[in-house]
């Protein structure tokens, strides 16, 4: 306890701690946990999109080797509450029950309609097909435009209505007052496709039960433990302080773990019922079907502008697809986006709406960005066509619009206080890496000679509201939980350092930057410093991890846990070398007396000495461990400019990314290794939805691309080297001065990709490619253009009104082919 302290840990680039059990299967994935007697359990899943159940007969499985038990939704609903939504963002909005196991009706092709626990996972599955369940099939509810009109058929028959809600906003002059007054308006549709996430590790969950106590150790693959406890709690009316939520090494989520799913509830019911530890692990098509989908949106835009180029007003309808049911957050997740539709422009008017429309589809929900790639993607493709109305290069008609670095701190026409940015420092930086204006030349050349590979080059600037905060401006868009974040530090005898957090990491580098951050305010070795997270016992406080929040406001929490371990080791420290508080210094893990530097204590001698309680001052206790839980003033507003440059082989349809550069702001920067890998991912997951990704749905609800060999996720060999730098405005909202990193990637790529391939079209006539503009998208695009094909075969130009896009159309799902099938490269 020499006080050996490390200096300037924030800023280091630190191997990261966690991944040493990753690289050496030193992991504990909740499918590797093992328990005595344990049983696993199976789900049957609808084959339709919608139907009534008029039989489900589970005997037949009850015969079959190895089965323990076997259930229907009736013989569990006794006792269930339906699953929890959390964010009803209207006071007329529709909130229908949600059981974790159909009972009457099954409404999406995946919904749950019997489970079988057996004792082991191959005897479970091999058991469902023994269940006999009769179906009387019932109209599919598929185009969102259709869903919303009269005498259309109904996902919800007591409801009346396949409208969930209408969120408006307005703010400024009226749209009409500004659109009289242009010189120049826009309107175009853009489709946002279902996504389905992939995580590395699938979902799954154990639950052991105590039956002397009745208690319950649940562990998930989960993001958020503590909202799951107290959901779990809520659902079956177990006590909550007889819940425990372990979430244990969990394998990425990107959203799609920020959930409480059926199967969770299930387990835990089944686990109660037989009084036995229960497993089920998702197989990756069941996780298609059953893990909540992202996106899923239709977005009417209309923009005015003048003849110079300076925006006026902009006008946003959106019809966002609910799925068959609310899960936790889905009405909130467009609503996210309502604030970043302006962006970084300044303008006169806004006016947003939102219709959240019931389908037969698998529900969506939070999925990486959650709101606001959307919005960016809109504001930066409808700047991409104004600026080529107006005979504008895209960036110049940017600047022209932007909020200036001396603006800051800048109060939206959204109504958002944007605190820092510096936008033209961002940009002037992404160009120069880019070579700009040499593509530029160069694009020019190849069309000149009709060169048949045509050059694009796409631009998007973007900012992002994350670190969802604060709890009264949650409250406000009646989100029912807060945005505080808790996190306590504990000072061992011997030295060491405990950090307990209420955020939940699955893959982020929580344990590496806590350890950064407690170890520069104490001054102790980074390696002295443990991170505890993810179990509501060991951590009882939390808000868990999302929205790209943890370093802003959970990072915050354990800054501000250790600047009070320091204060209050100080008042000892003073004590024990005979001087006032304030003659100490603290430097380097070591406070001294001004003047005398050799008389010094450094802060682990002070925790050894606290834990002796042999000479502390009157009336103090004996500890320095501090805890801490922060309500945070404000979102962050991380931002950047991405641009990309691509080759479009106009005779195929074949799209090649040649080069990606971005430069973001995330203000200061407390690992840059962990933030170029963030920035690398999120790059990968917003280049996927330009190019690759969708969820497929055949006419009557039958999910298309439910395997991986259907549903194209790129590989590290799909993508190109990219080139990424940062500039650096702190945060003003939190006293790190951090914002959020881990969606920023995902929000400003997709734009960036997309504009470039319409740069590249432009000149024969091509104004939009539908996403993801796969080589026969391309293709189609181009022979509409050319030659007017039939309507419906190609994206060129603004979508047709009527043309939902969710559901695929003949001829079009050769755009998933591999290579020999018709579509691919």
């Amino acid at each position: 306890m020499t006080g050996q302290a490390v200096e300037g840990e924030v800023g280091r680039r630190r191997l990261r701690k966690e991944d040493a059990r990753l690289i050496t299967g030193q992991t504990n994935w909740t499918d590797n946990i093992q328990v005595a007697g344990l049983l696993h359990l199976a789900i049957l899943r609808s084959p339709m999109a919608h139907a009534r159940l008029t039989r489900v007969d589970v005997s037949p499985a009850l015969e079959r080797p190895g089965v323990v038990a076997a259930f229907s939704g009736a013989d569990l609903a006794e006792g269930l509450g339906s699953l929890p939504c959390a964010w009803p963002v209207t006071e007329d909005i529709v909130l229908p029950d949600h059981p974790a196991l159909a009972v009457d009706e099954v409404r999406y092709a995946g919904d749950p309609v019997a489970v079988v626990v057996a004792r082991d996972r191959y005897a479970a599955a091999d058991a469902l097909e023994a269940i006999e369940v009769d179906y009387d099939p019932l109209p599919p509810v598929l185009d969102l435009e259709a869903a919303s009109a009269e005498g259309a058929p109904l996902v919800h028959a007591d409801k009346g209505t396949n409208r969930c809600y209408t969120w408006p906003l307005a703010a400024g002059e009226s749209f009409e007052a500004v659109r009289d007054r242009a010189e120049v308006t826009l309107k175009r549709r853009y489709h946002q496709q279902r996504l389905i996430p992939n995580a590395m590790e699938p979902r799954a969950v154990v639950v052991t039960p105590l039956a002397a106590s009745g208690e319950y150790t649940v562990y998930s693959a989960t993001q958020i433990p503590h909202i799951l406890r107290i959901m779990l709690s809520t659902v079956t009316g177990i006590p909550e302080h007889k819940l425990r939520v372990i979430a244990p090494d969990v394998g990425g989520g990107f959203g799609s773990k920020l959930q409480v799913y059926g199967e969770e509830v299930l387990a835990l019911a089944v686990a109660r019922r037989l009084g036995r530890p229960v497993k089920w692990t998702e197989s990756r098509s069941e996780g298609a079907l059953a893990t909540h989908h992202g996106r899923g949106m239709i977005q009417d835009v209309e923009i005015a502008a003048t003849r110079e180029g300076r925006l006026l007003g902009l006008k946003v309808d959106l019809l966002a697809d609910m799925g068959a049911y609310l899960m936790l957050v889905t009405p909130g997740i467009p609503i996210l986006g309502a604030f970043m539709y302006p962006a970084i422009y300044k303008m006169d008017a806004y006016e947003f709406s939102c219709t959240g429309v019931f389908s037969t589809r698998t529900p969506t929900d939070a999925y990486r960005g959650a709101g606001r790639p959307e919005a960016t993607f809109a504001i930066e493709r409808i700047m991409d066509e104004l600026a080529a109305e107006l005979g504008l290069d895209p960036v110049e008609l940017r600047r022209r619009n932007w909020i200036r670095h001396e603006e800051f701190p800048y109060t939206t026409i959204a109504g958002l206080t944007y605190d820092s940015g510096n936008y033209e420092a961002a940009t002037d930086k992404a160009l120069a890496l880019f070579g700009y204006d040499d593509l530029r030349a160069e694009q020019h050349e190849r069309a000149e000679r009709g060169d048949p590979v045509r050059l694009g080059i796409g631009v998007s600037t973007y900012t992002e509201m994350c670190g969802l905060a604060p709890s009264r401006v949650l409250r406000d868009l009646r989100y029912g939980a807060g945005g505080w974040e808790a996190a306590s530090i504990r000072m061992l005898p011997t030295g060491k350092v405990e950090v307990v957090t209420g955020t939940s990491p699955h893959g982020q580098g929580h344990e590496t930057c806590w350890s950064q951050i407690a170890a520069d305010v104490l001054g102790v070795p980074f390696e002295d410093v443990e991170v505890l997270h993810g179990d509501t016992k060991a951590a009882p406080q939390g808000m868990d991890t999302y929205g790209s929040r943890s370093l802003a406001v959970g990072g915050e929490a354990v800054h501000r846990a250790a600047r009070t371990v320091v204060a209050k080791a100080r008042k000892i420290a003073a004590h024990l070398l005979e001087a006032s508080e304030q003659d100490l210094e603290f430097s380097g893990g070591v406070f001294s007396v001004k003047g005398s530097p050799e008389a010094r204590r450094t802060i682990q001698e002070i925790a050894f000495e606290t834990f002796t309680n042999h000479d502390l001052p009157d009336g103090v206790e004996p500890t320095i461990n501090a805890e801490h839980v922060v309500d945070p003033e404000n979102f962050s507003y991380p931002h950047g400019t991405h641009l990309c440059a691509v080759e479009v082989d106009t005779e195929t349809g074949r799209t090649r990314i040649r080069s990606y550069v971005c430069v973001d702001d995330v203000g200061r920067v407390i690992n840059p290794m962990i933030v170029e890998g963030q920035v690398h991912g999120g790059l990968a997951q917003g280049i996927a939805q330009a190019l690759y990704e969708e969820a497929v749905y055949d006419d009557d609800g039958n999910l298309l691309t439910g395997t991986m060999a259907d549903y194209l996720v790129p590989s590290a060999a799909d993508l190109p080297d990219f080139v990424t730098d940062r500039t650096e405005t702190p945060a003003a909202s939190n006293a790190l001065g951090v914002k959020g990193v881990g969606e920023a990637g995902t929000i400003a790529s997709t734009p960036a990709v997309v504009n470039a391939v319409v740069d590249a079209l432009r000149p024969l006539g091509v104004r939009d490619v539908r996403m993801p503009c796969s080589p026969h998208r391309v293709w189609q695009a181009i022979q509409e253009a050319r030659y007017g094909a039939a309507e419906g075969t190609g994206g060129a130009g603004p979508a047709r009104s009527g043309q939902s896009g969710q559901t695929a159309r003949s001829g079009e799902l050769g755009q998933y082919g591999r290579p020999g099938e018709e579509g691919a490269e």
